[in-house]
């Protein structure tokens, strides 16, 4: 097929040698499959923002750092330049991830390189050798289902470990491959410790996987998988191999609102008498 001007630059420096086809045409980006050699592979081609129907939040940009501050600026500002900018962040953001993810041992693509705002990664695919399909393209039985459903909880546990929550999972950002889920699409992945936002996108993304998977095998719909998790990040407990039990406990104990003001006016007056007592000697 004709090559796509956006994908030119790459075929100019050699990444890229042929363009099969298009792969998938979605909110954000445009895939093509690629040679590259004799590999076969992806191109994601970002959409500029003006045709994206997918739109920045601060929800998902909190916590990101811009090591440079003439950029940092001219984002804050807006202008041309910072609009730019955000951009490439936005679209670095993915790759970030990825590469961080892959070395964590999450099932995703594999990136190879990113180049004039596009990324070359790993086609994921079928035991066939054909594009895989995306989860919600398939009808699973309720074992398939149970199956799937615990291999992605595995996967949002190693993100976590890896400090990432993806912030959009659900059964149109998962692909099956010949051996089980992959988990595509990571712009708006976030930084767990440094958004405030993680707790509840997290969430998000279990609920979501249990909503699609409660179809087939409907005791899906009663875990808590998601409390649990972030339960035991919280606490530092949560490894790439935790066993989960799908069920979290919430503290029934109330919180005695007296016995705490106590406490608080105890606090004040014992600083008050120090206050006092430091004025006092400060005369003498």
């Amino acid at each position: 097929m004709k090559i796509p001007k956006r994908i030119e630059p790459l075929v100019q420096d050699g990444l890229v040698d042929e363009v099969i086809r298009q792969l998938m045409s979605g909110k954000e980006a445009t895939v093509y499959v690629v040679r590259c050699g004799e590999n076969i592979r992806c191109a994601k081609v970002y959409k500029e923002a003006n045709k994206r129907s997918f739109h920045q939040s601060v929800d998902y940009t909190e916590g990101r750092k811009v090591k440079n501050s003439r950029r940092a600026r001219a984002m804050e500002k807006g202008s041309r330049y910072g609009r730019k900018a955000q951009e490439e962040a936005w679209q670095n953001a993915e790759v970030d991830a990825l590469y961080r993810l892959a070395a964590a041992g999450v099932r995703v693509p594999q990136p190879y390189n990113f180049h004039e705002g596009v990324l070359l990664m790993e086609l994921v695919a079928d035991s066939d050798g054909n594009a895989a399909p995306r989860l919600n393209d398939l009808v699973l039985t309720a074992e398939l289902a149970r199956e799937y459903h615990h291999m992605l909880i595995r996967q949002v546990v190693r993100m976590l470990c890896a400090g990432i929550v993806h912030g959009d999972l659900s059964e149109y950002n998962v692909l099956v491959d010949a051996t089980g889920p992959v988990v595509i699409d990571l712009p708006q992945a976030i930084d767990a410790a440094a958004n405030n936002q993680a707790r509840k996108m997290l969430l998000r993304d279990v609920d979501n996987l249990a909503t699609y998977f409660g179809q087939f095998a409907p005791e899906l719909l009663t875990n808590n998988y998601g409390m649990e998790i972030w339960s035991l990040y919280q606490s530092s407990k949560l490894h790439p191999e935790t066993v989960l039990t799908g069920y979290f406990e919430h503290s029934e104990h109330a919180v005695d609102v007296k016995s705490v003001m106590r406490e608080i006016n105890d606090t004040l007056k014992e600083e008050e008498a120090r206050q006092l007592y430091r004025a006092l000697r400060s005369r003498q």
